[in-house]
């Protein structure tokens, strides 16, 4: 019987003057992951051995044409330019955004054409990588426009997740921004995340506050009277499992956030100071609600540490577990909701 193919992970490799490479080739220098997955890198043979050469990582690799060529046991490379770019470890440059976007949509595309199964993407700048040929603010936001489904930003580990209701939206929009319609949007993709992604049954949801202190009943502002309660009103009426708005400054440091199995933030860093604060280093940002898993560490380029050799791996490594789960899960949970009627006569 011929033994299944392992599940192929498809990895672009950020901003190559920062420390993607180094976490993506120290994930994989432990021959031990390629037990649990095919890794196939989207970049080129030569930067790759430059990489190791520099960071001095003991890694041997194969490269490939197309991810589809991908071998099982081996660490794939995928040869997405000829050139040989400049590295300037530390530096934000035009040219590394250049190459971690090409990275990025070679990735994207072998993912929509199922030549990997899950992708991993190591970090970007956000600033360099803008160009008349991508425009985004970062890698959510153009996945949510080429792949299927509505996007959400999905901070998860063993013990935390905190989903977004607005993500890269500048302080002074969010109030604006909330709407009782993004807010049943943004609890139905966290409630069916949960299901299918994280096998939660009965997902507990906690909504937290946009004002401080939730407003205290208006007295300091009224967009948790007007929007968010009435809409987190709606949606128990209708029989989903969602709570508050709790006030934000005080529901971390209480542990009240171990009551829920996700936790939706007004804000980016209403939602993201405390996630990395309670699980740096082991946090996994998951892009929820789309055709396709995607996942990613949770922390930026490290333009301080870049070429040094000292990044920690750790989070990289959990994004590359957290996606196999969630692609394992999602395919048991397709399995059994697909055509319900026909496995109960299968099973009689």
């Amino acid at each position: 019987m011929q033994e299944k193919s392992k599940i192929k992970v498809g990895i672009s490799i950020g901003d190559i003057n920062g420390i993607g490479c180094e976490v993506v080739l120290k994930t994989f220098e432990d021959s031990r992951m390629l037990d649990f997955c095919t890794p196939v890198i989207f970049a080129s043979n030569k930067t790759i051995s430059q990489q190791k050469s520099d960071l001095k990582i003991n890694i041997a690799f194969h490269g490939v044409q197309e991810a589809s060529k991908a071998i099982d046991g081996k660490v794939n490379v995928v040869n997405v330019w000829k050139e040989i770019p400049q590295i300037e470890f530390g530096k934000a440059t035009n040219k590394a955004g250049e190459f971690a976007i090409r990275s990025l949509k070679a990735a994207v595309k072998a993912l929509k054409y199922n030549d990997i199964d899950l992708l991993v993407t190591a970090p970007i700048n956000k600033k360099n990588i803008q160009s008349e040929h991508f425009s985004f603010p970062g890698h959510t936001d153009f996945l949510a426009e080429e792949l299927e489904g509505e996007s959400l930003m999905f901070m998860v580990s063993d013990e935390l997740k905190v989903g977004l209701l607005t993500d890269h939206v500048a302080v002074k929009d969010i109030a604006n921004s909330i709407t009782p319609e993004l807010i049943a949007a943004k609890v139905g993709i966290i409630e069916n995340s949960l299901k299918m992604d994280f096998g939660i049954r009965k997902p507990k949801i906690a909504l937290l506050g946009i004002n401080p202190h939730s407003g205290d009943d208006g007295v300091i502002g009224k967009e948790d009277e007007e929007v968010l309660k009435p809409a987190i009103k709606e949606l128990t009426d209708a029989g989903h499992l969602v709570y508050g708005p709790y006030a934000a400054d005080s529901f971390f440091g209480s542990d009240s956030y171990k009551n829920f199995d996700a936790i939706l933030a007004a804000y980016h860093d209403q939602g993201l100071i405390p996630f990395k604060t309670l699980a740096f280093g082991k946090g996994v940002n998951f892009t929820a609600g789309l055709s396709k898993v995607r996942t990613s560490p949770d922390h930026g380029t490290a333009y301080e540490i870049a070429g040094q050799g000292k990044a920690d791996h750790s989070s990289f490594k959990e994004a590359v577990f957290t996606g196999l789960s969630i692609y394992k899960n999602r395919k048991e949970y397709r399995g059994l909701t697909e055509n319900p009627l026909q496995k109960q006569r299968m099973k009689r």
